[in-house]
């Protein structure tokens, strides 16, 4: 077999969009586009890429309905801190922020309009810096640096990918009496243990009261608000790839204090 080139076809709902996201922040051109298609390249070494509109007649009648689902579409490039930053910058949709695995794999993911997943990747080198096989035990200092002030409360930056961690973030929320949040979502569950004073917190439309020693679990995606009745701090741990939504925006927005 003598493969020439490599192309991936997506079904999707709105081809438009797609097209516009890949061009826009992918650098993809469009050779041949019509309704409900586009046949999208760079010219380097990406694989193409062609999008149906969903139920389009030139797929068979039982594909038709099909969408793009639990796909991640994977581009191995280089100087992925400054691709993260340039995209940030173009306020492309992040939905996992920049970290690495313990095999030298370092990622950062965008998700698309129509659900599309596109992980951009760039490998260790191999004269890079070595891995142990038993990593180091690794303590953290918070500096005025790792603070996040909001009219609503101040957060405190602890473990993160940008800090030395690579599935977890932790820190710290302090709220004055009476500041409230806003009401948002969050893609991963969070744990909260309420450290000093009390905190009033609304999930799903039910209200707890959470003082000083306990804990709460609040799960993902679903709407939530936190209120501080009386001076509060609280420690906060997720997963490091969690982004926040809030009713009536669209998008996602990261965490800056859990990068």
């Amino acid at each position: 077999m003598n493969v020439t080139t490599s192309t991936l076809s997506l079904t999707v709902a709105d081809v438009d969009a797609s097209r516009e996201f890949f061009r826009t922040h992918l650098g993809y051109e469009v050779a041949v586009e019509a309704d409900g298609f586009a046949s999208l390249s760079r010219g380097d070494a990406a694989a193409d890429i062609v999008l149906l509109r969903r139920g389009i007649e030139v797929l068979p009648p039982e594909q038709r309905d099909q969408q793009a689902t639990g796909l991640i579409f994977a581009l191995t490039v280089t100087d992925i801190e400054a691709e993260e930053l340039r995209l940030r910058a173009a306020g492309a949709p992040i939905t996992m922020a920049l970290r690495e695995e313990a095999w030298g794999e370092r990622l950062f993911q965008l998700t698309d309009p129509n659900g599309i997943v596109v992980q951009l990747v760039e490998w260790a080198t191999p004269d890079g810096p070595a891995r142990t096989e038993d990593p180091a035990m690794l303590v953290i200092t918070p500096t005025d640096e790792n603070v996040t002030e909001s009219p609503n409360a101040r957060m405190t930056g602890l473990a993160a990918p940008s800090r030395g961690s690579t599935e977890l973030s932790t820190w710290t929320v302090t709220m004055q009496s009476g500041q409230t949040g806003p009401e948002h979502c969050v893609s991963r569950e969070q744990v909260w243990t309420v450290t000093a004073g009390a905190l009033e917190v609304t999930c799903a439309g039910r209200t707890e009261k959470v003082t000083a020693g306990q804990t709460l679990v609040l799960p993902p995606d679903v709407l939530r608000q936190v209120h501080a009745p009386q001076p509060a701090e609280a420690h906060v741990a997720m997963r490091s790839d969690g982004v926040a939504s809030v009713p009536g925006t669209e998008g996602t927005r990261v965490l800056p204090w859990a990068e």
